[in-house]
């Protein structure tokens, strides 16, 4: 999940190499630390909360209407950016494109399955999944790919409105919808052997692979990872005050979608067959809680192009999403062990996570920094580079350089 962030072209065509570590756009790493902060007190809410009412209960709406889609949503939006840096300046250099990005997907798909099997995690192996697309449409012109998008967002809500719509008319029954990932993950969890937990995961896993052609449908994080590719053709990162317009208008859209869904569509009235609501709930597809993604986004992007002395002071969120990968399987393998019954089966009260939260958080962030200070890239982002170049990179820092503020992950 960590990704190149500029056009710096190194002069050795034959021998491809990832960017240095100084090379790298600060906002990148500081949004990808936002979304990490984000989604350590996304997985206290979701994994480890224990049933609060009252005021308490406000924070764990708090973190489901401004946090929990939103920090799954920067990290879809990063990936599409890391995947538009990387092939900007592999072409700009010459080297061919398919056969290294192949090995990158195929070393996050690896990182997937031990997420989602060992620590039951799903995210990384749908990235690495339909990253595929990404590769097959990266020469499409600017029009033809916003219609991508707009498609990936709208193809589930309207495919699942016209099958319903057509059982519902003929009066027979809907197909099953198949074993549900995160529940089948949650009951794992209640395993009281890792052995047995590992077991049931690696079954799931099989059991969840594509069987349906709904598991074949694009969702919205295609949608943000074509805008991420989007946002680097243009130039947003690299040159935002040329493009405040643009960013304030995107920014604007997530915003009203955000405000719109919670205010007016969540709350229409119900129709004949409950399955035919969710669809019309997101104004298929078009108007998600997940947009407000772009305000987030935005506003932090042009806060630091504003006012770029933030960006030093925001160094613990940099240091932390230079690491995003490392950082990300350090989150799951301690949440697993805090909540899963073969470990410590722990459950929080909110105002106990909201402590915890930031304070993990900083950890990661010292920690980071102290790997930082002695090497190159962090640990997983290493592997994750000898994979891609399939060669071994060089890891330990020379002595007595400075530690970068930013490091890329090409």
């Amino acid at each position: 999940m960590s990704m190149p962030a500029s056009a710096a072209i190194d002069a050795a065509p034959s021998a491809p190499s990832p960017i240095d570590a100084d090379e790298r756009l600060h906002t990148l790493d500081i949004l990808r630390g936002f979304a990490l902060a984000g989604m350590i007190l996304v997985h206290f809410h979701q994994r480890l909360e224990k049933p609060a009412t009252g005021v308490e209960d406000l924070i764990g709406w708090f973190v489901w209407i401004f946090v929990e889609s939103k920090a799954w949503g920067t990290f879809a939006l990063l990936f599409g950016v890391g995947f538009a840096v990387l092939l900007r300046r592999l072409e700009a250099r010459g080297t061919p494109v398919v056969p290294l990005y192949l090995r990158r997907l195929a070393g996050l798909a690896l990182f997937g399955i031990i997420a989602q099997v060992g620590l039951g995690f799903h995210v990384l192996f749908g990235y690495a999944c339909w990253g595929l697309v990404l590769l097959a449409v990266r020469h499409w012109r600017t029009r033809t790919l916003l219609v991508l998008a707009l498609v990936a967002a709208c193809a589930r809500p309207f495919v699942a409105e016209a099958t319903t719509l057509y059982h519902w008319w003929t009066a027979t029954p809907l197909p099953p919808d198949g074993p549900n990932l995160w529940a089948g993950t949650e009951a794992t969890a209640r395993l009281t052997h890792y052995g047995a937990t590992l077991a049931a995961r690696w079954a799931l896993f099989l059991a969840t692979a594509p069987q349906r052609w709904r598991d074949f449908l694009p969702t919205a994080d295609l949608t943000l990872f074509i805008l991420g590719l989007l946002a680097v053709r243009h130039r947003v990162f690299d040159e935002p005050l040329r493009h405040v317009r643009l960013i304030r208008g995107w920014a604007a859209f997530g915003v009203l979608s955000w405000a719109l869904w919670w205010t007016v569509l969540r709350n229409l009235p119900d129709v004949p067959a409950p399955a035919l609501d969710w669809p019309i709930r997101s104004a298929f597809g078009v108007v998600q809680d997940q947009w407000l993604t772009f305000g987030y986004v935005g506003a932090v992007v042009l806060f630091l192009a504003y006012r770029p002395r933030w960006i030093e002071r925001l160094r613990p969120f940099g240091v932390a999403g230079r690491m995003a990968l490392t950082n990300y399987m350090l989150q799951a393998a301690v949440f697993d062990v805090l909540g899963s019954a073969w470990a410590l089966d722990l459950k929080f009260r909110p105002y106990v996570y909201i402590v915890a939260a930031p304070l993990l958080f900083a950890a990661q962030a010292a920690f980071s920094a102290a790997w930082l200070s002695r090497y190159r890239f962090g640990p997983l982002e290493w592997l994750w580079r000898c994979m891609t170049y399939a060669r071994v990179q060089p890891l330990r820092r020379e002595r007595g350089a400075p530690a970068p503020m930013v490091m890329s992950a090409g």
